[in-house]
């Protein structure tokens, strides 16, 4: 049993940093209802050009895209959206533990064949610490995305595709469903997969100028829209594991001071009956 200075000494200590993490908890919740407020007025957008793209492609004879040819896997690019900060608990572990194993099924590839795109500081300094290759740096994609970041991070994805100087792009990502679940999504990004849906009911579509026309920008916007979305997906994610990583601090926080507290009282009884002794004994001699 310590002290009582010492027990005082850290129930100031805890006070203090409950207080720090009660802040971070506020903070965290008004930037995750800004970021959950983007995230649900964006997505039912990129749903509708997703089925618009369907819609489409089952309206007219299958036609292959240059962004959809399958081929040979020689070179691999995995784009990571993690966060640029700590202290949203095992939200950036996952990430890269998940970012290793999508490694792992390339194991045929040499190690300077598979690249990482770090959206996030955090992937930055792994891949760094892990001695991965990674393509530029986009911690301002992860701390506030915008659709021209975003498109610009596509644009180069898809440059690099058409030029065969990689043959498959994966993303990572936590997709935000609510402040208490949020899906860690590992998917193809390229080639993309055109699915012909033949059930699909609104596929009366006059098109101007052309077919080719309207698939070569069709294709390529959907392309953005779905990484703007892992972006969003990822900072609303980012948002609310650190609200409950806070929370929980609190939490932990005032269990301890009640521990604490506890101790500092038995200790402070135990000192008052020691010198009750002291004094009591004192008057037999």
């Amino acid at each position: 049993m310590g002290s009582l200075k010492e027990i005082k000494s850290r129930i100031q200590s805890v006070k203090s940093t409950q207080k720090i993490t009660s802040a971070m908890k506020m903070v965290s919740s008004a930037k995750l209802r800004k970021a959950e407020k983007t995230v649900n007025g964006f997505l039912p957008y990129q749903h509708g050009m997703n089925e618009i793209l369907t819609n489409f492609l089952s309206a007219e004879i299958e036609e292959l895209s240059e962004f959809s040819l399958i081929r040979d896997v020689n070179k691999v690019a995995i784009v990571v959206f993690a966060s640029n900060s700590s202290l949203c608990g095992s939200y950036n572990a996952n990430l890269i533990k998940r970012m290793q194993q999508s490694i792992n099924t390339h194991k045929v590839l040499r190690k300077e064949d598979i690249v990482v795109f770090p959206v996030g500081k955090k992937v930055a300094q792994a891949c760094s610490k892990l001695n991965i290759n990674i393509d530029g740096s986009y911690e301002e994609l992860a701390n506030a995305p915008t659709f021209e970041l975003a498109e610009s991070l596509a644009n180069k994805l898809m440059t690099m595709y058409l030029n065969h100087e990689i043959d498959r792009v994966k993303i990572i990502y936590f997709h935000y469903a609510s402040k208490s679940s949020q899906k860690l999504t590992a998917d193809t990004y390229l080639p993309i997969e055109l699915n012909y849906s033949k059930l699909s009911a609104n596929t009366d579509y006059i098109i101007e100028p052309d077919r080719k026309t309207v698939m070569d920008n069709l294709i390529p916007m959907v392309l953005r829209l779905r990484i703007y979305a892992a972006a969003l997906d990822a900072n609303a994610s980012e948002h609310a594991a650190r609200t409950i990583a806070m929370q929980i601090a609190t939490e932990n926080a005032d269990d301890i001071l009640k521990n604490l507290s506890l101790e500092y009282n038995k200790s402070r009884q135990q000192a008052i009956t020691n010198e009750l002794l002291d004094i009591v004994g004192g008057s037999f001699k």
